[in-house]
């Protein structure tokens, strides 16, 4: 029955999203006897999921509409590539957003749904993230508008090497000559275009022109450009060489206490205790969430917009600038968040489910 109201939720939708994506599906839903409906029933699920606007998110509503949402991640289980295309397209990664000064030397030059950061130093340009493959031009316009030169980006570094952080890095690289630094456990992943990824190591959609790294950096250390420090600390779990972010930032003679937080999302599919993804990744993530909580930042901001906050925010900085973003009490909750959620998928895994 669920996989009925998947299929009938996509009918509308199919043509512009099924038949042009042109997927092969390596499962499909009971009763559906096609590729095509397979990938149309996985992309209503994944509708659902996201929160795309369908017929059954319009009618749907209380536990029957968290009951969808469990099938919804089931069927993802099996379609990765119809996750990554519907959440590009529900979290809106390759809509063009305006950039802005967030505090200090840090600005925004991201996408509507993903975080990108310049940082300006004495000595140059760091940027931080480049989005999708086609971000490339985008973030290069962004940083225009905020007055600064592209070619004078000195250093780029990822929080890590998915194809929805680090996908325009080499158009990035190609503009500017920028040194790329990276963190050893993710080096592999940067440098192949996303081919060894534990999870999506087989699928095209997941891949994206490589990048040589410059300069392999190694938890706790710090690197530098100018007046500006930011340090590498590897929070595994999303990915082998997923990094969180630290450094301290002056606004107007304020100081503050920055972390960009990554490593705790378990995407669908992924497997943490039984029968794992890979080996020790349950452990992964939870020294990921000790390490997290273990800060008290001022400011935290993310790969993913929607994590933090930024339209909120960033409607609030046009009067109370750098302020808006302090949110320490959002951060301990986000973690925490985080950690339940994780609790819960490996109680799931024991129930066997």
């Amino acid at each position: 029955m669920i996989e009925k109201i998947l299929l009938t939720s996509m009918l509308r939708r199919r043509n512009n999203m099924a038949q042009s994506a042109g997927f092969g599906c390596s499962a499909r839903p009971a009763g559906v006897k096609t590729k095509a409906g397979a990938t149309i029933a996985a992309a209503a699920a994944a509708s659902l999921l996201l929160g795309v606007p369908t017929a059954v998110n319009a009618q749907t509503k209380g536990t029957k509409k968290e009951a969808l949402k469990a099938a919804a991640k089931e069927a993802l289980a099996n379609h990765p590539n119809i996750f990554l295309v519907v959440a590009a397209k529900a979290g809106k990664w390759e809509v063009p957003a305006e950039p802005r000064h967030i505090a200090g030397p840090l600005y925004f030059v991201g996408t509507e749904g993903l975080g990108v950061w310049l940082i300006k130093s004495s000595a140059g340009l760091i940027l931080l993230n480049t989005g999708m493959p086609g971000s490339g031009p985008m973030i290069e316009k962004s940083i225009r508008t905020l007055g600064f030169n592209p070619k004078d980006i000195k250093l780029l570094l990822a929080s890590h090497a998915h194809i929805d952080h680090a996908g325009g890095h080499a158009y990035i690289e190609k503009i500017s000559g920028a040194k790329v630094a990276m963190i050893a456990e993710e080096v592999p992943l940067l440098t192949s275009g996303g081919r060894t990824d534990f999870f999506y190591k087989n699928l095209k959609k997941f891949e994206y022109e490589p990048v040589a790294v410059d300069q392999v950096l190694h938890d706790g250390e710090t690197i530098t450009l100018g007046d500006i420090s930011m340090t590498a600390h590897l929070t595994q779990g999303h990915s082998i060489g997923s990094t969180s972010w630290t450094m301290k930032i002056t606004d107007n003679g304020t100081p503050y206490s920055v972390i960009f937080p990554d490593g705790t999302g378990a995407n669908p599919g992924y497997r943490v205790r039984v029968n794992p993804s890979l080996p020790g990744l349950e452990n992964q993530f939870r020294k990921t969430f000790d390490f997290l909580a273990s800060q008290k930042p001022d400011i935290w901001l993310g790969n993913h917009n929607d994590t933090y906050g930024f339209k909120e925010k960033a409607t609030r900085a046009v009067k109370e600038g750098a302020a808006a973003w302090v949110d320490p009490d959002g951060y301990a909750k986000w973690v925490a968040e985080a950690r339940k959620q994780m609790d819960a998928l490996v109680a799931k895994e024991l129930a066997g489910r």
